[in-house]
């Protein structure tokens, strides 16, 4: 128990004498005849003496295999004034409207929660995080925070040289900046920008305030700027920089080839035969980097091998986007909204349990190379700034290999719900769907569909009796006063805290009346945009699992099975719907059954609309719930 308080005091000790880290920044400037040697030799007996009487680390921030997330990167924007051609695509990406990204005061709200839970850095990212009006009172509050112990910056450094010396004094003290070619005209085929020189000024800027090492950021691409390795490598002979080579990743819109990539040990190759007495560096703990150095040189280089050797094994970063949502691993492309769940009005507890399961459920390593470039991930100016789907595939074996997130037509601003009703507009079923739909037995007008994973999956999946009415069983308790209305009568979401967790299944359904003329073409599958039932069926398993993202008081449940059934009913030209959720809990999972089930629908009438806009939605009801406090409910 008095470590925690110690621990306090030496980290305010720490931040008041020197905003200083590992990564680089100006240090303790040294007295009057004493060296820098000393001044950094003093820095790092502190730092291991923090270490050694630190407080237990935050179990929020640790996940399934012991790692500890101690390093926060925020995106303060998604508008850049660059246009990178490994970040995003020419004609940019569809922005989030203002409304819903986070407010400074969000910001800085989530910032003192990780701090408080053992963050001790955090850097800001974008987008372009030096185009926000207030990047210098974000830098400022942050400062405060006790126990944070570096704030960093990653920059494309146009506006670096006018705001560095405001942000040093503010707190920053680590600075990162992006920098891909030392030609001029190359500078503005790379970024379809200028700025080649403001850049520089941007740099020479850094170094003259003390910031040591000033890290430059490379991305490597073949027949682009791989012939420029050895002119990057040369500037650490003078300067006090760490040229960082970084291999070409690959994210929406970026068009990424593996030809274009230039691996890390070919590089390494390149720069030895230049300079054989290379020396590597000792890498510290968590460290992204392979570093090295030229002996006699002033700074070094180092490589980032996302692509060729992961460094998932010691990672301890999470990330929160412009709108929001963590985070936890760079090419995962599962997210939470820690925005809506604060706007909701979530406690501090609340919001760590949040935070806890999503770094819970955080994989051992990315996917490999090959599976990461055929990943829908966000491009990655949004990344470092859609809610994306959660990570878990289908359950049918059969279409587990395809992410439905291929599907063309995808917008990733839009809200989730916006989204259902637009994303499958114009769309084309890959060709894994036919083999899907093979496997599925959709030869004859008659098809069924399911997302069971069980033995059965091949058989017809609604059988007559699985829609008869099913009788009522256990107590049916209701109560007189809304839950979700506190007693004032305002909108209040249910505190589940204290309440046990158990088994909770719910099945809801609906249906949708296509009318002949597009029931016909659904039953054959002739519908231009692609196999309708497919896309359905995806789009309500999916639903499913972001329920707590569409409805505002809806608790976010962790669903162990989602199942969604469609069924052809060739006398009133229907499709009728059915989605079951299962999850263990201390709340229902009513809401997913039916969000599952509506969305389903709604995607079926967007796959058909075309053909007919004489389609209903009807039925759209809640079949049978089990589990909980209220007792069982199955509708007569």
């Amino acid at each position: 128990m008095a470590a925690q308080p110690l621990s306090r005091m030496l980290r305010r000790l720490l931040r008041s004498s020197a905003r200083s880290c590992s990564s680089g920044a100006p240090v303790t400037q040294p007295r009057p005849g004493e060296s820098a040697r000393a001044a950094s030799e003093e820095l790092s007996r502190r730092r291991q003496f923090l270490r050694e009487h630190a407080a237990p680390f935050s179990a929020f921030l640790t996940d399934s295999f012991g790692r500890q997330h101690s390093y926060l990167r925020i995106s303060l924007t998604e508008k850049c004034n660059l246009r990178c051609q490994y970040c995003m695509p020419e004609e940019g990406v569809p922005l989030t409207p203002k409304a819903n990204l986070l407010t400074t005061e969000e910001i800085l709200t989530l910032a003192r929660l990780f701090v408080k839970e053992g963050i001790d850095k955090i850097r800001l990212t974008g987008g372009e995080p030096l185009i926000r009006p207030d990047v210098v009172d974000i830098v400022a509050q942050l400062q405060r925070l006790e126990g944070l112990r570096t704030i960093g910056v990653t920059t494309n450094g146009i506006n670096l040289a006018r705001l560095l010396p405001q942000l040093q004094k503010a707190g920053l003290s680590a600075i990162n900046i992006s920098l891909d070619t030392l030609v001029p005209a190359k500078f503005e085929f790379i970024v379809r920008r200028k700025g080649f020189h403001k850049v520089m000024e941007g740099i020479h800027k850094a170094i003259e305030l003390g910031y040591n090492p000033v890290k430059v950021n490379c991305v490597v691409m073949r027949g682009l700027n791989e012939d420029e390795l050895l002119d990057f490598a040369a500037l650490t002979e003078g300067l006090p920089l760490d040229v960082r080579f970084i291999e070409y990743m690959p994210f929406d819109g970026n068009k990424w080839n593996f030809k274009k990539m230039v691996s890390y040990k070919e590089m390494l190759d390149t720069i030895r035969q230049q300079w054989p007495e290379l020396e590597k560096l000792p890498e510290e703990e968590s460290s992204t980097a392979k570093a090295f150095k030229i002996p006699g040189f002033q700074g070094q280089i180092s490589f980032i091998t996302s692509m060729s050797e992961h460094f998932c094994g010691t990672c301890n970063r999470l990330r929160i986007t412009a709108d929001g949502n963590l985070k936890v691993c760079l090419f995962g492309n599962s997210e939470v909204s820690l925005r809506d769940h604060l706007r909701a009005g979530a406690s501090e507890q609340e919001l760590l349990r949040i935070i806890g399961a999503a770094v819970g459920r955080k994989k051992r390593q990315h996917a490999g190379m090959f599976s990461i470039s055929q990943m829908k991930n966000r491009p990655m100016i949004l990344i470092e700034l859609f809610l994306m789907f959660h990570d878990s595939p289908p359950a049918n074996p059969s279409i587990s290999s395809w992410d439905p997130l291929h599907v063309q037509g995808l917008r990733p601003r839009m809200s989730f719900f916006s989204q259902m009703v637009t994303l499958w507009k114009g769309c084309r079923v890959p060709q894994a769907l036919l083999l899907a739909q093979q496997r599925l037995g959709s030869g004859g007008f008659q098809r069924h569909y399911t997302s069971r994973a069980d033995s059965d999956a091949n058989s017809k999946c609604l059988s007559p009796g699985s829609w008869a009415p099913a009788a009522p069983s256990g107590p049916q308790l209701t109560s007189e006063q809304l839950t979700h209305v506190d007693s004032e009568g305002r909108a209040a979401m249910v505190d589940v805290g204290r309440k046990p967790d158990t088994e909770r299944v719910a099945v809801a359904s609906a249906v949708v009346l296509l009318g002949p003329v597009a029931f016909k073409l659904v039953q054959q599958n002739q519908l231009k945009k692609g196999d309708a039932l497919v896309v359905a069926q995806l789009a309500g398993i999916q639903a499913a699992k972001v329920t707590s993202q569409l409805i505002p008081l809806c608790h976010h449940v962790a669903l162990s099975h989602v199942q969604v059934q469609l069924e052809l009913d060739s006398t009133r030209h229907a499709v009728r719907i059915q989605a079951s959720c299962r999850a263990r809990g201390p709340t229902g999972v009513e809401m997913e059954a039916l969000t599952s089930a509506a969305v389903a629908a709604l995607s079926l009438y967007d796959m058909c609309k075309a053909v007919s806009r004489d389609i209903v939605l009807e039925e759209i009801k809640l079949i049978s719930k089990t589990g909980g406090q209220r007792g069982d409910f199955h509708r007569a």
